[in-house]
C-alpha cells in the first residue's frame, strides 16, 4: 500500500511540475502569466476550455507544441495516477485501512502545496525552469496584444485619411498627433507605397492610411472628419 500512495505523489509532484513548466514556457513566448497558466493547465488535464487566448496559442508555432507536449504529458500522467489510486483503495483491508490512505493522500498534498507557495524555493524554481527553457531552444516571442494592453483601452487601428480629416494635408509636427496621445506607426500612400515609423517632416495627404497606437477615444477623435 505505501509504495502505491507514494507512487501516487510521486506522480501528482511531477504532473503539477509539468504544468508549471509548461506555464514558463507559454510565458516566454509572450503570453500573460494568467493565461499561460489558465491554458497549460486545460491542455494537460484535457478539460478543452474553448476560449479567444486559445486561438493565440493554437495560432502560434511554438505555444502550439508546447501545449501538444502537454496534452501527451497530462493522458499518460493522468492514467498513471487512476492506476496506482485504483491499486491503493483495492489492495486496502477494510475501511479504517482506506482512510488512512485517503488521510496520508491529503497530507502529501497539503505539504506539497505549503512547499510550492515557499518564497525562495518558488524563485528558485522558475529560474530553473526559465534558464532550462532558453537552453533547450524556446524563444521569446511577444504576443503584441497583450505587450500594447489592447484590452485595457489601447489599441491598434488604421485610419483612413478622408477630405475633412485634421490631419489630410498637413505634416505630422503641425497637426502633433503625439499631443493627444496618439502614436503613428506607418503610414500606406494611395499609391501602395508603405513608410514605416514616419517623423515629424512627413506629410499626411488624403487617400493614405495610416496606422496608429493609442487610447481608443483619441484614435476616434483624431479619426473624425471635419474635427
Amino acid at each position: 500500500m505505501s509504495g502505491s500512495l507514494i507512487a501516487l505523489l510521486v506522480i501528482a509532484t511531477v504532473s503539477l511540475l509539468v504544468v508549471r513548466i509548461g506555464a514558463t514556457a507559454l510565458m516566454m513566448t509572450g503570453l500573460s502569466w494568467d493565461t499561460a497558466s489558465f491554458q497549460s493547465y486545460s491542455a494537460f488535464f484535457g478539460v478543452g476550455f474553448t476560449t479567444s487566448e486559445a486561438e493565440m496559442v493554437v495560432n502560434h508555432p511554438v505555444r502550439r507544441r508546447i501545449i501538444r507536449t502537454l496534452i501527451l504529458c497530462g493522458n499518460v500522467g493522468l492514467t498513471s495516477a487512476l492506476a496506482s489510486l485504483v491499486v491503493t483503495f483495492v489492495g486496502s483491508e477494510g475501511s479504517g485501512e482506506a482512510f488512512r490512505s485517503l488521510g496520508l493522500i491529503a497530507a502529501g498534498v497539503v505539504a506539497f502545496y505549503f512547499l510550492t507557495r515557499f518564497g525562495p524555493l518558488h524563485r528558485l524554481t522558475d529560474h530553473l525552469i526559465r534558464l532550462s527553457l532558453q537552453r533547450a531552444g524556446v524563444v521569446r516571442a511577444m504576443d503584441y496584444d497583450t505587450l500594447l494592453r489592447v484590452k485595457a483601452g489601447y489599441s491598434v487601428s488604421e485610419i483612413d485619411v478622408l477630405p475633412g480629416c485634421r490631419l489630410a494635408g498637413k505634416l505630422l509636427r503641425e497637426t502633433r498627433p503625439s499631443d493627444a496621445g496618439i502614436i503613428v506607426l506607418g503610414i500606406v500612400r494611395g499609391d501602395g507605397e508603405f513608410l514605416g515609423a514616419p517623423g515629424p517632416a512627413d506629410r499626411v495627404e488624403v487617400g493614405d492610411v495610416i496606422t496608429v497606437y493609442g487610447r481608443d477615444e483619441a484614435i476616434r477623435e483624431i479619426a473624425t472628419c471635419g474635427s
